[in-house]
């Protein structure tokens, strides 16, 4: 595991510690719908962080082009139908090869570990074509805040409960996220700098990337294109 990473339950746990069983149960919440909205029709997309392909099959099922990256293996096992590359995202680097989209979902560009951020928007920025975009999902503004609170899923049956936020340190905060189903229960424990958009902003232009547009009302997903 990673400092200040941690995951609990059945299953394999990735080294920032989410557990694979937990993120092949989780469903889709219209990923796929937001980048088909944003992006031209059967667009290369590179996946950065792709998990067990829960959003990587409904950008196969809508005709783009899907290179997807994770640097869990047992990740890498439940996606079907993309290309994998099997690689941390900081580290990745395809020898010159240019996607129309690079995705970075997951609230991954909120990491609380500065050096990572940092190459997550590089390996972005190495990989966009100049006249493509990227698409990167941020941490909605108040997340952590006025905790615990809960999300119920009663379709699916279980409940994802945020149990705690403490500060570690130059605006970064330790989370603990628990997932509740009836016959399981996994708990992460991540790092996490929350950022205003001011602030989103600045350290996308530090890697030469800028805010195109943001494509939801909470400023969660951003389109970002290469400066």
């Amino acid at each position: 595991m990673r400092t200040g990473y941690e995951g609990t339950g059945p299953g394999a746990i990735t080294p920032d510690g989410c557990a694979v069983e937990l993120y092949s149960r989780l469903p889709v919440e219209g990923e796929p719908d937001i980048v088909a909205g944003a992006v031209p029709a059967g667009s290369r997309v590179l996946e950065l962080g792709c998990g067990v392909g829960r959003v990587t099959h409904g950008l196969l099922e809508r005709g783009f082009e899907v290179t997807a990256v994770d640097e869990s293996p047992e990740m890498l096992e439940r996606v079907r139908g993309a290309r994998t590359v099997r690689s941390t995202i900081e580290g990745l680097d395809l020898g010159g090869e240019k996607f129309d989209v690079v995705m970075l979902a997951s609230l991954l560009v909120n990491t609380g570990e500065e050096a990572v951020r940092r190459g997550m928007l590089a390996t972005v920025r190495r990989h966009v074509a100049d006249d493509g975009c990227a698409l990167i999902q941020r941490v909605r503004d108040g997340a952590y805040e006025n905790l615990p609170k809960e999300r119920r899923f009663e379709d699916a049956g279980f409940t994802i409960r945020m149990v705690s936020s403490e500060p570690v340190g130059g605006g970064v905060r330790s989370a603990k996220v628990e997932y509740l189903f009836p016959d399981a229960v996994w708990t992460q424990t991540y790092r996490v700098l929350p950022m205003t958009p001011e602030e989103f902003e600045q350290a996308l232009a530090e890697a030469d990337l800028k805010v195109d547009r943001y494509l939801t009302d909470d400023r969660v997903w951003v389109r970002v294109v290469p400066v």
